[in-house]
């Protein structure tokens, strides 16, 4: 069976990454209602906040031609959450830069899903987009996403009080992680 890829931006071997439409708005919301999923943010997000994520994604791909995509598994063309870049630009010594971050349904967790489209990510970034380094960010306790940034190469640039979550001292000490382009090119061969 051949697949329509044509929708995607770009893929790997399982993910298809692609600018949000409207009609995303009521399954992220399902994904960001999920407190499982949302342990190491704030709260989960309304379906109001959703749609204001959408957005500012959608803002972000037509400003910057990136963002967190959305994402679709290419066997059934499932949207199962985001992987993607994003600028960022609250105060911290590190910013602004360009951060690497994902939020997948749980249901697919432990499936490599995030490691793979982080990896075709970074890959986009630093071969179509020319940046020069991506960093990414994680509470502390979020050994999942560390584990990740790990795996996909990124080196630790230690730990920060996220100016974002002083209010949260469960989640405000974060874990800063970034890799080169020149230390990617190196290590993806």
């Amino acid at each position: 069976m051949t697949k329509d890829v044509s929708k995607y931006l770009f893929t790997s071997a399982r993910l298809g990454f692609r600018p949000y439409e409207e009609s995303d708005i009521e399954y992220l919301a399902k994904i960001n209602a999920d407190e499982r999923v949302m342990e190491f943010f704030p709260s989960v997000q309304s379906v109001e906040r959703t749609s204001e994520f959408v957005s500012r994604m959608m803002d972000a791909q037509d400003k910057y031609g990136f963002c967190y995509f959305a994402v679709e598994t290419l066997v059934d063309a499932r949207l199962i959450g985001f992987i993607g870049l994003c600028k960022q630009t609250y105060e911290a010594e590190f910013t602004p830069c360009v951060d690497i971050g994902w939020r997948l349904a749980y249901d697919t967790w432990g499936r490599g899903f995030a490691t793979e489209g982080a990896k075709r990510c970074l890959a986009y970034g630093f071969e179509e987009l020319g940046l020069n380094e991506i960093f990414s960010v994680a509470s502390v306790g979020n050994i999942r996403s560390i584990k990740v940034m790990e795996k996909i190469g990124m080196q630790s640039k230690g730990r920060f009080e996220h100016i974002n979550l002083v209010k949260y001292p469960k989640l405000r000490d974060c874990s800063l992680y970034s890799i080169t382009k020149n230390v990617w090119t190196k290590i993806k061969s």
